[in-house]
C-alpha cells in the first residue's frame, strides 16, 4: 500500500499538544521528573501532572492524576520523595506545597499558608524546604472569609508605590516576596525576612546548608531603581543579612560552588541599557574579592530565550560541575539555546549541546554522570533528552506530540543568511508551503518578532506552519535589536526605534521579493508587540505590502508613557527622559506620527486585558486608519493579557489565527 498524505495543522491542533516543562533528573540518575501541561478542550482550562521517565529507557508516565495543578517538582536530595506545588486542595487559592513518595504512596499537602509560594530547594540535609513567600493582604483574606464582600469583589485599589500592576498577573499586592523555610516534617513554616519594601527572591542553599545566598534590590525606591539587585547572604537559621559588593546592575540566580567558596550568578553591569549581555559573574561567597565576569571576552548573552508559542523554555541558575572547575549556562545564539560551559577562572568557552535548537531546563544527577535537558527544534516543540557525560552521548527519553505531528505535513524550513543595509550580517528563515511548487509564484507574510531584544530561531511556531497549510509562504528573520548576535546587534536601534531595524526588514523584504516562487504584489506583514509597532511603522513608511495585520501594538510612545506595565521605564528605549522633557523625540519615534502615508488595508489585533501595551495603543491606528478611509478593521480579545498568542485561553487563539488567515487571505489571495 502507499503511504497515507500527511494532513495539513489545523488551528485546533493547539487543543491536543502537550506543553513540557521543569525537567529534574534524580539524584541518582535513574529517573526524570517533569511536567505536562493539557487543555481541557469543553472547559477551556489548562491542567497541569507530574510525569516520569527512565533514563535506562521505557515509557514515560503519568506520575499524578486529576484535573489540577501540579508544578515546581523538585527530588529530596535521597531521591526519596519529590516535593511539588499544587491546587487541588482548593482550586481558587494559590498552590500549596506537597510531598509525594517516589516509590509509592499517597501526595501529602505540607503547608496551609495565606500567600503565594515560589519555587521550592531543598536544604542538602533533606529536612527544610526553601521558598519565598508573598502573603495575601488583610482585605483579600477579609474577602476570602467574608461571602458577601466575596461577592462584591474589590471596592478600591490604592496604590503609593510606581509600578502597580503586572501584565500576566494583574494588579500587584501590597504585600512583599520574602524568604520563608518549611519544615519537611511538621509542615511549619518560617519566616526569614520582612520588608514592607523590599522583596527577596531567586534564594540557593550553600553546600553545608549554613547559608543562604539571595537577591533583593534595597534601593531607596526601587521602582524608580530597577537595576539595583544587590547579592546577599545570611545564615539559613535567620539573623543579619550581608550584602555581597557587586557592580551596579540587574542579577539574578545566585549558585554556591561545591565547596561554598564561591557564588556564581548571572548579571548585567549598568542601569537602564537593556541591550547588554547578560553575562556569568563569579565572587568569592565572603565578599573578600571583586566579582568577576566570567564571560566578558566572549560576546555572548545568557539566556534560554527563543520566541515561540508551545511554551517557554525555563531559564536556569548557573551550574557547577562537581569538582567547581567548570560552570554551565544557556545561552542564545544564532537562533538557538545553546548549553555552554566555561572554566571557573573564565577561560576555555565550550559549546556542551543545542546547536539548531532550544535547551531549557538542565539538571545533573549528584555525581554528574548524567545531564537531563529540555530540548526543542523546529518541528518538535520539546521533548526530554539524557546525555551521559562520560561518554558525550546523548538520547530522547520522551514522545510527547510525536504522534500527532508525524500525521502532519509541515512544509519546509530553509535557513537564509543575507547582508544589511551596512554590510551587517543576517539570518533569516523562509517557510515554504506543504506540496510546494517552485515554479508558482506564492503570497508571502513576513513576520516580525517582538521584545525586541529577542530571538526568532529554531523552534517550532504553529502560527507560522498554520499560516503556511493556507497557502502562504512564511519568512522570518532577526534584524538588529535582538539577541543572538552579540551586542552591537541588540544596541544597534537604542534610542532609534524604526532606524537600523526597519532598514532591515526591507532588506529581507528585497532578499524575498527576488525570489523567483515570491509573487512581488501579494506580500504582507504582522507582528506582535514589538512587532507591531514594526508594523504599524512599515504602513506609515512604505505601501510595498498589500495587507498588515499590527498585533498588541506599540503606535505612540507619549501615550503609553506611565500607563504600560513598565511604567516609566520604557524611556530608557529612546532617551532616557521622561516625554515632558523631550517630547519630540517621543513623537518622532511614534509610529501614529506617520499614519497618514498609510494606505495598506490593515487588521488591528488587541487584547483588552493587556498591561504590556495598552489596548489605547491599537484603538490609536484603528481610528486614524478609519478616518483616513483605509480599510480597516479591529478585533478585540476579552479578559486577555498581553501573550494571547502563547498563553491565552485556546479558543481565543484560534479565533485569533482564523482572523489573520482571513484578512491576508482577503487581500493576498482574491
Amino acid at each position: 500500500m502507499p503511504p497515507q498524505k500527511k494532513r495539513l495543522i489545523t488551528a485546533e491542533d493547539l487543543y491536543a499538544f502537550e506543553l513540557l516543562s521543569n525537567v529534574r533528573i534524580s539524584p541518582d540518575g535513574a529517573h526524570v521528573i517533569y511536567t505536562v501541561q493539557r487543555v481541557n478542550r469543553k472547559s477551556e482550562k489548562r491542567f497541569t501532572n507530574l510525569w516520569v521517565v527512565p533514563t535506562a529507557g521505557g515509557e514515560a508516565r503519568q506520575f499524578t492524576h486529576g484535573d489540577h495543578s501540579d508544578g515546581a517538582p523538585c527530588w529530596s536530595p535521597d531521591g526519596s520523595q519529590i516535593a511539588f506545588l499544587s491546587n487541588r486542595a482548593d482550586k481558587e487559592k494559590p498552590p500549596q506545597v506537597y510531598l509525594i513518595p517516589f516509590h509509592g504512596g499517597e501526595a501529602r499537602q505540607l503547608t496551609s499558608l495565606d500567600g503565594e509560594i515560589g519555587e521550592l530547594k531543598w536544604s542538602p540535609d533533606g529536612k527544610r524546604l526553601l521558598t519565598t513567600v508573598r502573603k495575601f493582604d488583610p482585605e483579600v483574606l477579609e474577602r476570602q472569609n467574608n461571602e458577601q464582600k466575596k461577592k462584591l469583589g474589590v471596592v478600591a485599589r490604592h496604590y503609593q508605590r510606581a509600578f502597580y500592576k503586572l501584565d500576566g498577573y494583574g494588579y500587584l499586592p501590597k504585600e512583599r516576596a520574602h524568604l520563608w523555610l518549611i519544615d519537611v516534617r511538621s509542615g511549619k513554616g518560617r519566616q526569614l525576612t520582612d520588608h514592607a519594601v523590599y522583596d527577596e527572591g531567586q534564594p540557593a542553599w550553600s553546600p553545608d546548608g549554613k547559608w543562604i545566598a539571595f537577591i533583593s534590590n534595597r534601593s531607596q525606591d526601587p521602582d524608580f531603581y530597577p537595576d539595583r539587585d544587590d547579592l546577599y547572604v545570611m545564615p539559613a537559621s535567620g539573623g543579619e543579612m550581608r550584602k555581597i559588593d557587586t557592580p551596579v546592575g540587574g542579577k539574578g540566580l545566585p549558585a554556591f560552588s561545591p565547596d561554598g567558596k564561591w557564588i556564581a550568578y548571572l548579571g548585567v553591569e549598568g542601569e537602564g541599557e537593556w541591550y547588554k549581555n547578560l553575562s556569568l559573574w563569579q565572587v568569592p561567597a565572603d565578599g573578600t574579592a571583586a566579582p568577576r565576569n566570567l564571560t566578558a571576552a566572549y560576546d555572548v548573552n545568557l539566556g534560554s530565550g527563543v520566541i515561540n508559542d508551545v511554551g517557554s523554555p525555563e531559564m536556569m541558575p548557573p551550574t557547577w560541575s562537581r569538582d567547581g572547575k567548570r560552570l554551565f549556562f544557556p545561552v542564545t545564539l544564532h537562533g538557538s539555546s545553546v548549553l555552554m560551559s566555561v572554566a571557573s577562572d573564565g577561560s576555555d568557552l565550550q559549546t556542551v549541546i543545542g546547536e539548531h535548537g532550544v535547551v531549557g531546563a538542565f539538571t545533573f544527577d549528584k555525581e554528574h554522570a548524567r545531564m537531563a535537558y529540555f530540548y526543542g527544534k523546529m518541528d518538535d516543540p520539546a521533548q526530554i533528552y539524557v546525555r551521559e557525560m562520560g561518554k558525550g552521548s546523548t538520547r530522547c527519553l520522551t514522545r510527547h506530540n510525536r504522534a500527532l505531528l508525524e500525521k502532519i505535513d509541515l512544509g519546509q524550513v530553509e535557513e537564509v543568511w543575507f547582508k544589511g543595509r551596512d554590510g551587517n550580517d543576517l539570518q533569516g528563515w523562509i517557510l515554504k508551503p506543504p506540496d510546494f511548487d517552485p515554479s508558482k509564484k506564492y503570497p508571502s507574510i513576513m513576520e516580525i518578532h517582538g521584545g525586541p531584544i529577542t530571538q526568532y530561531g529554531w523552534y517550532f511556531m504553529h502560527e507560522f506552519y498554520y499560516l503556511a497549510s493556507k497557502g502562504f509562504v512564511v519568512y522570518f528573520s532577526n534584524p538588529r535589536g535582538g539577541r543572538g548576535y552579540g551586542e552591537a546587534h541588540a544596541k544597534a536601534i537604542w534610542g532609534g526605534w524604526g532606524d537600523a531595524d526597519y532598514a532591515d526588514l526591507m532588506t529581507w523584504a528585497d532578499y524575498m521579493e527576488a525570489q523567483p516562487y515570491i509573487d512581488p504584489a501579494r506580500m504582507g506583514v504582522t507582528g506582535g508587540s514589538y512587532g507591531g509597532y514594526m508594523t504599524v511603522w512599515i504602513i506609515g513608511h512604505t505601501q510595498r505590502f498589500k495587507a498588515a495585520a499590527p498585533q498588541r501594538c506599540v503606535s505612540n510612545f507619549v501615550s503609553m508613557w506611565g500607563s504600560s506595565d513598565m511604567n516609566w521605564s520604557f524611556q530608557q528605549v529612546l532617551n532616557d527622559k521622561p516625554p515632558f522633557e523631550d517630547l519630540q523625540k517621543y513623537w518622532d519615534h511614534s509610529p501614529i506620527k506617520y499614519i497618514g502615508n498609510a494606505r495598506t488595508p490593515t487588521l488591528v489585533l488587541h487584547n483588552e486585558g493587556d498591561l504590556r501595551c495598552p489596548i489605547e495603543q491599537g484603538e490609536q491606528v484603528f481610528v486614524a486608519l478609519k478616518s483616513l478611509g483605509v480599510d480597516t478593521e479591529m478585533v478585540r480579545f476579552p479578559d486577555e493579557f498581553h501573550g494571547l498568542s502563547r498563553t491565552g485561553r485556546t479558543d481565543r487563539r484560534i479565533a485569533r489565527l482564523n482572523h489573520l488567515v482571513r484578512w491576508f487571505e482577503k487581500y493576498l489571495k482574491e
